[in-house]
């Protein structure tokens, strides 16, 4: 009895991580065009208000407001595009990431002053959920659903086969030589 209660927590526990494995990139695609479409918005609206933007980037004591605003418009304007597309995810997470900390430090410096003591100021902030999914991006990357996926695909069939006299063992799609070179995929 135990030996079979066992295997079936097993059972259901792969059942629950193949489940989670397979729900990644569409939740990574959702994530990316939702917030990709949130940042496009935001950046495009500013570029249209620089002058306000600028205003309140002075009122924050921010150096340089017109140009500083000016590069967070346009950060969030291609930045959103390159998160729906799901193009360079991983600099453009990071990329974000910054400004989001940036936002969180210039104009939201109690909120983020109360991220231990009263978390739900910090969650309530503006750049939030903009930060969250940039956070989000930045460290699962954007999933199989994406342009940067494409180019993986097509980097990986273009690779150079490498011959070598050292037996190779397989690591994943590729062929690891035992120098430690990748070969092109095993075909």
């Amino acid at each position: 009895m135990p030996n079979r209660l066992l295997s079936t927590a097993r059972s259901a526990y792969e059942l629950l991580r193949r489940s989670g494995d397979a729900l990644q990139s569409p939740f990574l695609l959702v994530i990316r065009l939702y917030w990709g479409w949130q940042l496009t918005q935001s950046g495009w609206g500013k570029l249209h208000n620089i002058p306000r933007v600028t205003d309140f980037f002075a009122s924050l004591n921010i150096p340089f407001p017109h140009i500083n605003a000016v590069f967070v418009s346009n950060v969030e304007l291609f930045g959103g595009i390159l998160l729906i597309l799901g193009l360079a995810s991983r600099l453009t997470g990071l990329v974000l990431t910054v400004n989001m900390l940036v936002a969180y430090i210039t104009a939201d410096r109690e909120a983020l002053g109360s991220v231990l003591s009263d978390p739900g100021k910090f969650y309530a902030a503006d750049p939030y959920t903009f930060l969250f999914a940039s956070l989000i991006v930045l460290i699962f990357g954007a999933g199989y659903l994406s342009i940067d996926a494409i180019v993986a695909r097509v980097m990986a069939e273009r690779a150079p086969r490498i011959r070598t006299p050292w037996p190779t063992t397989a690591v994943g799609d590729s062929v690891l030589a035992m120098d430690g070179k990748t070969a092109a995929p095993k075909p």
